[in-house]
């Protein structure tokens, strides 16, 4: 019998929308040994990760913990457990993933309102205010950066409409958090959900969440503990959570002094959320976002230095990912692959309208340093030049290169 060989993946350059390269000390704390899930040195490390996430998110909320799945898992986690049938949502969309969160509240039984702006576009807060007087939702559902179009919605007014109006406000910060500033308190949100896999520079496969005073009485409302680990004292309230394994009721009370055995914790996942968290806090979320802004100016410089032209509101992108056309006459797939196979890069293409039509290119977590940006912008012209674009000699790297002088 062939015996399979053990697995040697490719050294690669994560220049796309996600995922990125992993900081080698995220890799080192997930080849930590496991414990027990209630071994003491495990639940002070969910403690530990519980208060790394409140200064990340940049709040107070008792209630900040992972749920074991990718960014989508915290999504409909979330969902699912703030709505029940019938529940009126209002889901601003300007990109994919605010059809996503669409998707998810159907699925949850909710009356979905949608308004949509072109792709490349955000919302201004009357266009958000004007829906919400007009649909009178339970929540509001948005995104923050989407990576599907760059485009990063302004949200600091956003949850004082809210509040205005007695409107639950939930976010999407997967592509987002930790690269471009985020105020979970300061800005009214009630319920934040992300994932690892970008500025946070861990891989995919946990999903810190945030919630608000107030979205944990709502969904404490609900509680249904299962019959196989309730108490006498457990009692059913309310509407029981559609989903047995995303119960934020249940999951609460597994990350609190309860310790509700709920399912198991994914522990080399929880090692490494809490080492993304643990290096941003050490570096300063300000300090985080900073570099990311740095890095960011610099990339966008230098594509445009290659004489790319770049796609969306550039007074509404996120920091940390840029669009840019692709050239006429040049092979978008084509290009992508050969930055994959002569110099181990990676970068995106995007969705919907416009696939095909843009590259995106990633300077996030990990890879949003100078090295990373220069070299991305080098191979990138040589490649454009094999495929006869006129391109610059050195307009790249010297556009970028004068963003980090400056």
């Amino acid at each position: 019998m062939e015996t399979t060989a053990g697995l040697d993946v490719p050294p690669r350059l994560l220049m796309g929308p996600g995922p990125i390269t992993l900081d080698p000390r995220v890799l080192r704390a997930m080849s930590a040994q496991l414990v027990g899930q209630f071994d003491p040195f495990m639940t002070a490390a969910m403690n530990e990760t519980m208060a790394l996430y409140r200064e990340v998110f940049r709040t107070a909320n008792e209630q900040t913990f992972l749920v074991d799945g990718t960014s989508r898992a915290g999504i409909e986690a979330a969902l699912v457990s703030l709505l029940e049938p019938g529940d009126r949502v209002l889901v601003p969309v300007f990109g994919r993933f605010g059809a996503l969160l669409r998707e998810i509240a159907e699925r949850c039984g909710a009356e979905v309102h949608v308004i949509e702006v072109p792709w490349g576009r955000v919302f201004a807060p009357e266009e958000i205010e004007a829906a919400v007087v007009r649909v009178r939702p339970k929540l509001l559902a948005l995104v923050q950066g989407d990576t599907s179009t760059t485009m990063c919605q302004p949200l600091a007014d956003i949850g004082e409409i809210c509040r205005r109006h007695d409107v639950l406000l939930y976010c999407d910060a997967t592509a987002s958090l930790g690269g471009n500033p985020f105020e979970a308190d300061a800005w009214g949100i009630d319920v934040a959900t992300a994932g690892l896999q970008k500025c946070l520079g861990g891989p995919p496969g946990s999903a810190p969440i945030t919630l608000s005073p107030r979205a944990v009485e709502l969904i404490t409302a609900r509680t249904h503990v299962e019959a196989g680990i309730r108490d006498d004292g457990d009692t059913d309230r309310g509407a029981r959570i559609a989903s047995n394994y995303f119960d934020l009721a249940q999951v609460m009370a597994y990350w609190g002094p309860r310790r509700l055995n709920h399912h198991t914790e994914a522990s080399s996942m929880l090692y490494a959320a809490r080492e993304c968290a643990r290096l941003l806090v050490t570096e300063g979320v300000d300090a985080a976002i900073t570099r990311h802004a740095l890095h960011g100016r610099a990339m966008l410089a230098g594509v445009r230095g290659l004489g790319l032209q770049v796609f969306g509101d550039p007074e509404h992108r996120m920091s940390n990912v840029v669009a840019v056309h692709i050239p006429d006459g040049v092979p978008g797939d084509g290009v992508r692959a050969a930055l994959l196979e002569d110099f181990g890069i990676e970068i995106g293409t995007s969705f919907g309208p416009l696939h095909g039509t843009v590259w995106r290119i990633g300077t996030m977590g990990y890879n949003a340093r100078r090295d990373a940006v220069l070299t991305t912008l080098a191979a990138l012209e040589q490649v454009l030049r094999g495929c006869g674009a006129p391109v610059p000699a050195g307009g790249g790297v010297g556009a970028a290169r004068e963003v980090y002088a400056a």
